[in-house]
């Protein structure tokens, strides 16, 4: 890592200091050169000595010069995209970050710089031609310094089993989804320049639904007049509800695979209600699905199987999805609102929505809700990581994420489980000792009381009043008296923390790119995988926690024992946030979205497809 540069180079200043002490103090007391030869031997021991560092330094990795690294032994990685903690490995977290860097740095190196490139690589993807219009794109993308642009592989995993459904029955399903309720559908007609909005059902808050929607279709003000005629329909809520059948969605899934398509005549018919339909019959979801938990007044109480061995996430994307980490839907609000679930779609439903799961096939478009620029953020209160004072992990929020009544477990909820975990002095949690080095074995945890821990690491509480709650029912007082409802922070007082937390609410988060342009690391723990997932990087631009939060306190631990560490993600995903997520970076995502989602619904596909002049040329 960059950061072994740094050190070195301070090393060696540092020990060019202590030279300088040491033969001086000879000099004075063994006259054995003058005081002022002291210099000239400083310099050739400092660079003999700078050359030891810089060879230490070339060669840190390597057994021979650290023989314990040979005795060190490897860590698990486990399909469900979780590393599974071998005692007599490094510290994870070393290594975590080491191979996102390799990874994010390729990533980076590889990325086409030419149309020919582009083209290449989409058909490589994607075994296709790209959309038509691919060419105009791929000028906005040169035009606005678009970084990264082959990695759109989140658009593929919304669109591709649409290829398997047949047009007429693609078309069928977007006309009766512009009949349900809360729906605004959106166009632009042969001869029209604009995207419209055309239909609404909205019941509730039209102005508002609208103007959400509206904000997302001003990121392509610049390039709507070369958009193909298209119709799509948007949900203006924050939640998903496009819950595949696993069945259909693997027929759908196949056909694409082959280039063909399959009739929705031939779709299965759907009995079974439940969230774990979604899932292949031989997954953890479906072999091993968790009982919900018990209805209040029982409430969560935290408890971590101590004995149990750590994990840490690997593949963020991976350790979003239920279907491997059935965990989730008794834990995780989107779930726990719906009980076992409801039932799936009958066919595939080609719904925009702000957000979705792995078991949802709703299209997601990128939300400028709360997007900032970062300007301006030093004058709200932000400061430099020097002088942010406070090393609590830093969380303030409402009570959302699902609706509280007698009905519902409301405390099993991702906040709420962590406002009562963080504030809790009872049980114990164990946590993974912190190396000075990524050379030296980890250890098996060591068990601290939270009431030790919690006053120290974390700052989290809700804020104002209990929201969103049955209040006939006894639930607003029930939460009230179960947490501490505390003032909002300012932005001034939020700068002062060095981690912050990003937690889910009732959708996906609209926060993370506002701390994301802070000087704070930030940790993050999700179950919607968004637009922007394939061009960020887990443990280099911020750090990635479970829902179950049993790694939190060992990445607590392990940042604020390695500051320059934590500050290196949290400027890294500052960076990031400048220069990956503008509206730029956000029309290209929505302008080639809306290219392959125009291809997907046409009759003639072909025709809507990108024919590059070098394979014109090529063409018998």
């Amino acid at each position: 890592m960059a950061l072994r540069t740094k050190r070195t180079v301070w090393r060696f200043l540092l020990r060019s200091a202590l030279y300088l002490l040491f033969f001086s103090l000879v000099a004075i007391t063994l006259h054995s050169f003058s005081f002022g030869q002291a210099p000239t031997h400083v310099r050739v021991f400092s660079v003999v000595d700078m050359s030891v560092l810089q060879q230490r330094e070339k060669y840190r990795q390597d057994d021979g010069y650290y023989p314990w690294k040979s005795a060190l032994e490897e860590h698990t990685y486990t399909p469900d995209g979780l590393l599974t903690v071998n005692p007599n490995g490094p510290h994870p977290i070393f290594e975590l970050m080491g191979n996102a860097e390799k990874e994010w740095k390729a990533k980076l190196q590889r990325a086409s710089k030419t149309l020919d490139e582009a083209v290449v690589e989409y058909e490589r993807r994607y075994k296709r031609p790209p959309p038509l219009g691919f060419d105009k794109w791929w000028d906005y993308v040169v035009k606005h310094d678009v970084l990264l642009p082959d990695e759109y592989d989140e658009i593929y995993h919304d669109i591709e089993p649409y290829w398997g459904m047949h047009p007429e029955d693609l078309a069928d399903a977007e006309r009766g989804l512009e009949e349900r309720d809360d729906i605004i559908v959106v166009a632009k007609t042969p001869g029209n320049d604009k995207l419209e909005i055309v239909h609404t059902t909205l019941k509730k808050n039209p102005s508002a639904f609208i103007a959400r929607i509206s904000n997302i279709l001003k990121l392509l003000e610049e390039v709507e007049h070369d958009l193909p005629p298209l119709r799509m329909s948007f949900s203006p809520h924050d939640n998903p509800n496009m819950l595949s059948d696993w069945r259909i969605k693997s027929m759908v899934m196949e056909a694409a695979k082959s280039g063909t398509t399959v009739r929705q005549k031939k779709f299965p018919p759907i009995h079974t209600v439940g969230w774990a339909q979604a899932c292949s019959p031989s997954s953890p979801a479906q072999q091993n699905q968790p009982p919900l938990p018990a209805l209040p007044p029982h409430a969560y109480e935290p408890h971590f199987n101590t004995s149990a061995p750590k994990t840490f996430i690997a593949s963020h994307r991976a350790t979003m999805d239920p279907c491997l980490h059935p965990s989730l839907l008794v834990t995780h609000g989107q779930f726990l609102s719906h009980g076992t679930g409801p039932y799936p779609q009958k066919t595939l439903v080609p719904r925009f929505s702000l957000c979705r799961t792995h078991l949802h096939h709703d299209i997601r478009p990128p939300v400028p809700y709360g997007w900032i620029s970062g300007v301006g953020l030093e004058e709200q209160g932000d400061v430099p990581w020097e002088e942010k004072i406070d090393e609590r992990l830093d969380w303030r929020g409402s009570n959302t994420g699902l609706f509280a009544s007698p009905k519902t477990p409301w405390s099993y909820a991702q906040r709420a489980r962590l406002v009562s975990l963080a504030n809790s002095v009872i049980g114990n949690v164990s946590i993974l000792p912190v190396p000075d080095n990524e050379y030296t074995r980890v250890g098996e945890p060591d068990e601290v009381r939270l009431a030790r821990v919690n006053p120290a690491w974390m700052d989290v509480a809700f804020v104002n009043k209990a929201i969103m709650c049955d209040e006939n029912g006894g639930t607003c007082k029930d939460m009230e008296k179960m947490w501490e409802f505390r003032r909002s922070q300012g932005r001034k007082e939020e700068g002062r923390y060095k981690f912050i937390f990003d937690v889910d609410g009732n959708g996906w988060s609209g926060r993370f790119k506002r701390l994301m342009t802070t000087n704070s690391l930030i940790f993050k723990a999700t179950i919607f995988p968004e637009w922007y997932m394939s061009r960020i990087a887990p443990w280099v631009h911020y750090v990635p926690i479970q829902i179950s939060y049993t790694d939190l306190y060992d990445a607590v631990a392990f940042f604020r024992a390695h500051d320059d560490l934590a500050k290196h993600i949290a400027m890294e995903g500052k960076a990031w946030s400048m220069r990956f997520w503008r509206n730029e970076d956000m029309g290209a995502y929505l302008y080639r979205l809306l290219l392959e989602y125009a291809r997907v619904s046409s009759t003639d596909r072909d025709a809507m497809s990108y024919k590059h002049p070098s394979a014109v040329r090529e063409d018998p």
